[in-house]
């Protein structure tokens, strides 16, 4: 497993743990399982930049949004953002690669800067030619609130495996990290905030 995931998952089912979510985690890991070996191959295909963090990830659950394990559907808090105590889904392999062409489908007027009040990251690119973005997770409203995306096609001064953060009402597209492994360790940093009793009830 990588190293950054290996940390980030230890460090997640602790989070858990101390907020009285024993009992959730020690579930999801009873029934929980890994992408299949097509679907990485499939990604790879896609996403050839995709980070090996992420396959990682995947391998040690293949999503937690509305995903069905041992013949239960689950919802299961993974991942969070810049927006402090607000969590996220992991999508699925299957998600992500259903949903390789989202984000030039949903978001194309904003990337090309068609509105002057929606503020979108230098970083990001102006055009839709060539746009690649990864979506692989949404927030816990089912996305309509905000998604994660990594970008493999930034503007001159953003970093290729970027990871951008749309964020709805008001409507912003930002960079919340160079790198997925930046990301996971940015929420590692901040102490898994975005898991807390409340949360978890």
């Amino acid at each position: 497993m990588n190293l950054t995931t290996e940390n980030y998952i230890t460090g997640l089912k602790k989070a858990y743990f101390d907020n009285d979510g024993k009992e959730l985690w020690e579930h999801f890991e009873t029934i929980k399982h890994g992408l299949a070996e097509k679907n990485i191959e499939e990604l790879k295909k896609i996403y050839p930049e995709i980070p090996p963090a992420l396959i990682s990830l995947l391998e040690y659950v293949d999503g937690t949004y509305w995903r069905e394990y041992a013949g239960e559907e689950i919802t299961f808090f993974f991942l969070g953002s810049d927006m402090h105590e607000y969590p996220y889904y992991l999508l699925s392999s299957q998600e992500i690669i259903d949903n390789e062409h989202q984000a030039s489908t949903y978001y194309s007027d904003y990337i090309q800067r068609q509105y002057e009040d929606v503020e979108v990251d230098d970083k990001i690119t102006n055009t839709i030619e060539n746009l690649k973005w990864l979506h692989f997770s949404d927030c816990m409203n089912n996305g309509g609130t905000s998604q994660l995306y990594i970008d493999f096609s930034p503007s001159p001064t953003g970093k290729v495996g970027q990871v951008v953060r749309y964020l709805h009402d008001p409507d912003e597209l930002k960079v919340i990290a160079d790198s997925f492994e930046e990301y996971l360790k940015q929420l590692i940093f901040n102490g898994y905030d975005f898991i807390n009793e409340d949360i978890l009830d």
